[in-house]
């Protein structure tokens, strides 16, 4: 089993806040391949996978804080994901929602849902002009994550 960490954060910078888990326990992983987004008050960054195998238990979900050093998960070395078992899928959004709402132009109003946007988010949707008061949000507390942002465009 390989340990999978938060790394150095940089300086002055103490704690990071999961955004996405880009593979499931039970996915084959490849060494270096990206397998979590943290973001912290300066960055995103991307936690790569310190072996190839399988990936093991997690210890925290999308939308909760760790420190640097915290154990996020672990990695079976050499394990191949079973055969019989299929990968989950990566969360998206729930299916059946309803039509969308017609777009309105970012305004003050919506300043309240962006406040809870992760820095990286809150530039995509900038970037896209999407109101992110119209995205249905898959994280913790229903925060709007990356991969919500890009369900939302492929629409």
């Amino acid at each position: 089993m390989t340990d999978i960490k938060v790394p150095p954060l940089g300086e002055s910078v103490s704690e990071a806040t999961i955004a996405t888990w880009l593979k499931n326990p039970g996915d084959a992983v490849q060494l270096d391949e990206p397998l979590i987004e943290l973001e912290t008050d300066k960055v995103t960054l991307e936690v790569n996978a310190p072996a190839f195998g399988v990936l093991g238990d997690v210890k925290f979900a999308e939308g909760d804080t760790v420190e640097e050093g915290d154990l996020l998960g672990v990695i079976a070395e050499g394990a191949v994901a079973s055969a019989g078992k299929a990968a989950p899928a990566p969360q998206k959004a729930p299916q059946g929602e309803a039509a969308p709402v017609p777009q309105a132009p970012l305004t003050q109003s919506s300043v309240s849902a962006q406040d809870k946007l992760a820095p990286s988010v809150a530039k995509m949707v900038s970037e896209q002009g999407i109101n992110p008061a119209q995205i249905q949000g898959t994280g913790k507390e229903a925060r709007v994550l990356k991969g919500d942002v890009l369900n939302f465009s492929a629409r």
